[in-house]
C-alpha cells in the first residue's frame, strides 16, 4: 500500500495506472462500516484508492472539525491488512490554496434535510468530491446508504457535470442492536449510546407500518415522534422526521416508493443521522 500525499503525485500515480479504478472518499478515523465498503471496492475493481481528508468546507461555524476523531496511523493499519493499494492524504492548503475561490452547489435537494441545518454542508461536499473525482478519475465511487442525502448530492453533480463515474450506493453498515455505525458515535457517553437506538427502533416502526398497509405519512411521522420522545434523552432533540420521495427528497402526504424515511436526533453532544428506504 502506497501513502500519497500531493496532487501531483497522486496524478502521476493515476496516469499509471490501467484497468478499473474504484475510490473511496472518507474523512478517516474508520470502523467496520467503512470496512464493507472498501471490501467491495477491492472486490470489484483491479486497483483500490481511499482519500483522508478532514475538509473543513463541510463544516459550519459551530460544528466540530477541529474535535473530529482523528487517527491516521490506526487508519493506514486497516485500509493495508484490506488490500487497498493507495491512499491518498492531501494537507488543507494542497485541497485549497490561498486565494481558492471555486465552488461547486448542487441547488434544490440541498435545500432541506441536512442542508436546512447545515447551509454550507454539501456546497463543500460537492467541492471537495469534485476535486478529488479529477485527481483521482475513477471509475467507481462508493458511499454508504446512510448518508442518504449526500449520495443524491452526488449523484446529482455526477450526472449534471457528465463526468465518467459511477456512483456505487452501499447498505448501511450496523451495530448488533442497529445503531447506524458512524465515527461520531464516539462521542456517545454510555447511557447516550443506550438511548441513540431510539432511531433505528424508529426506522423500524415506520417499515412494519408501511408493510402492515399504512401509506399516511402524517400517521406514520407522528408514531415515529411518539415512540422517540419516550426516550428522555432524545425527546426534545428530534432535528427533523422526513418521509420524503427517494429521488427528489420533497416531502410525501402519501408513500410511493421508493420512499426515504430519514430522521436526525441529538442525543448527547452529536447529531445523529439514519435512513431506510421504503421499497
Amino acid at each position: 500500500m502506497k501513502v500519497v500525499e500531493t496532487i501531483a503525485e497522486m496524478k502521476k500515480v493515476r496516469r499509471e495506472l490501467k484497468g478499473a479504478i474504484g475510490f473511496w472518499p472518507t474523512l478517516g478515523y474508520l470502523h467496520e462500516g467503512h470496512l464493507e465498503l472498501v471490501r467491495r471496492c477491492v472486490a470489484e475493481n483491479d486497483f483500490t484508492v481511499v482519500s483522508i481528508f478532514v475538509n473543513p468546507t463541510q463544516f459550519g461555524l459551530n460544528e466540530d472539525f477541529d474535535k473530529y476523531p482523528r487517527d491516521y496511523p490506526r487508519d493506514l493499519a486497516m485500509l493495508e491488512k484490506e488490500k487497498v493499494d493507495f491512499v491518498f492524504m492531501p494537507l488543507v492548503g494542497e485541497m485549497y490554496p490561498q486565494r481558492f475561490s471555486t465552488w461547486v452547489e448542487v441547488e434544490k435537494i440541498t435545500d432541506r434535510l441536512e442542508g436546512g441545518i447545515r447551509p454550507a454542508h454539501f456546497r463543500g461536499v460537492a467541492t471537495v468530491c469534485n476535486k478529488l473525482f479529477n485527481i483521482v478519475q475513477p471509475d467507481r465511487a462508493y458511499f454508504g446508504q446512510k448518508d442518504a442525502q449526500q449520495v443524491l448530492v452526488l449523484k446529482k453533480m455526477v450526472a449534471d457535470l457528465n463526468m465518467n463515474l459511477e456512483i456505487v450506493v452501499c447498505p448501511t453498515v450496523r451495530e448488533p442492536d442497529g445503531l447506524a455505525m458512524s465515527s461520531r458515535n464516539t462521542y456517545l457517553k454510555p447511557d447516550e449510546r443506550k438511548a441513540a437506538v431510539v432511531l433505528y427502533r424508529a426506522l423500524t416502526l415506520a417499515q412494519e407500518l408501511w408493510d402492515k398497509g399504512e401509506k399516511d405519512t402524517g400517521k406514520i411521522r407522528r408514531a415515529m415522534i411518539k415512540l422517540i420522545q419516550q426516550e428522555p434523552l432524545a425527546a426534545d432533540n428530534i432535528n427533523y422526521i422526513s418521509i420524503a420521495d427517494a429521488e427528489t427528497l420533497e416531502e410525501l402526504d402519501k408513500i410511493e416508493p421508493p420512499t426515504v424515511v430519514s430522521l436526525a436526533v441529538k442525543i448527547g453532544k452529536p447529531r445523529l443521522i439514519d435512513n431506510i428506504v421504503l421499497e
